[in-house]
């Protein structure tokens, strides 16, 4: 019989606790460990799993458990610290989104899990959903036609923050929606905002994502919203879907509507647009919590040893974006450039003189290591 993967939690505040849950009822996995500075969440977690041990130092819960690998579910500025630590001490390791606080962090990070064959996942959740899946499948059926825009919309009220804004906190979920609907890196950004609450501390952002072929997506992230929105529309050629995470059973719905223009006209008596209303329909999703999902997905590309679908090089792209989002904050919203899909450097002038400022190449990864398509099957095991 094949020995189970130990694996240990590190982070029980929030999210922490829902992947103790999860990563507990893994057949082919061992919860070993919880770690947490709060003594009141590792009494409760002790009370609910009595076979973990519960420890409050880090550096013990990395080097003296037996881990094969690390959960890291803490505020992002210390992602990068445990992380490396953990990555060093030879332990697979996932994530929680966003990866780190820059993209020379993430960098590092990569290079320490490539060079000594460890698994690096980062958990962007909503790739694993049965929405998000769904949607994939559709647009590559071409049931869409070619996607013109997407707008996002990600709204409540709090939770605040004080160590990263409401960009950093919300708008990861879409980006990494947008980035695998789309399969590939925008080549321009520019975002506005406004901090309300905390000083310095933006509470309400609106972003835009311009990509090649005139395609754009649109992200707008708020804590100061009375409603809690969760909402996508992507818009094709052909249909249209639109999807509302808050729906318990109708989370995606197509539009078979769309907008044509006439080839050629002679007089403007002649020029009409071509509107086609077709029905609407709503496609069945086999629910499964993403979570879930993610988690076995950790385990299985340790037990395969494969790359991740939402693996460091995935963590990386999102975090150049959320960079380039920040520096278009910090010019008032002024578009910020790649020079590549590889950049992560702010130019210190106006990219052509303009007032559009450009994100120049730090290091070339190969495209080899940067591949979707190495990614491992969502499903690699039954």
């Amino acid at each position: 019989m094949k020995r189970k993967i130990a694996v240990g939690v590190l982070g029980c505040g929030y999210w922490g606790p829902l992947l103790v849950r999860n990563f507990k009822s893994l057949p082919d996995c061992q919860l070993k460990a919880v770690c947490d500075v709060n003594a009141a969440r590792l009494k409760h977690l002790g009370t609910l799993y009595p076979d973990v041990e519960v420890m409050s130092d880090p550096q013990q819960f990395i080097n003296g458990c037996g881990l094969d690998a690390v959960v890291i579910a803490t505020p992002v500025t210390h992602h990068y610290a445990l992380a490396k630590a953990s990555l060093l001490a030879g332990k697979h390791t996932f994530i929680e989104k966003p990866m780190a606080s820059s993209s020379e962090q993430c960098e590092e990070l990569i290079d320490i899990a490539e060079r000594s064959g460890l698994v690096l996942m980062v958990d962007h959740t909503f790739l694993y959903s049965a929405p998000v899946r769904k949607i994939v499948e559709i647009i590559q059926a071409g049931d869409l036609g070619d996607i013109r825009y997407i707008n996002s919309r990600r709204l409540n009220l709090g939770l605040f923050q004080t160590d990263i804004n409401v960009a950093w906190d919300l708008a990861p979920h879409d980006i990494s929606i947008i980035l695998h609907i789309l399969g590939e890196f925008p080549i321009a950004i520019n975002c506005q905002g406004n901090a309300h609450v905390h000083r310095d501390v933006e509470d309400v952002t609106n972003m835009s994502l311009s990509f090649p072929h005139k395609r754009f997506a649109t992200i707008q992230s708020s804590w100061l919203e009375p409603r809690k929105i969760r909402e996508m529309t992507i818009v094709g050629t052909r249909r249209m879907i639109v999807y509302d995470d808050l729906q318990t059973h109708e989370k995606i719905r197509i539009y078979d509507v769309r907008v044509e223009r006439p080839p050629y006209y002679d007089t403007f008596a002649e020029f009409h647009y071509s509107y086609h209303y077709g029905d609407s329909y709503i496609p069945r999703l086999q629910q499964e919590e993403p979570l879930s999902l993610a988690c076995r997905h950790f385990i299985d590309c340790i037990e395969t040893n494969s790359q991740p679908l939402t693996g460091g090089c995935q963590g990386l792209e999102l975090i150049r974006i959320l960079e380039a989002a920040t520096a278009s904050l910090r010019l008032n919203g002024a578009p910020v450039t790649f020079g590549d899909s590889n950049g992560a450097g702010l130019a210190t002038e106006p990219a052509n003189g303009s007032d559009v400022y450009s994100l120049e190449s730090k290091s070339a990864r190969t495209s080899e290591s940067t591949a979707r398509h190495r990614a491992t099957p969502l499903y690699a095991k039954a």
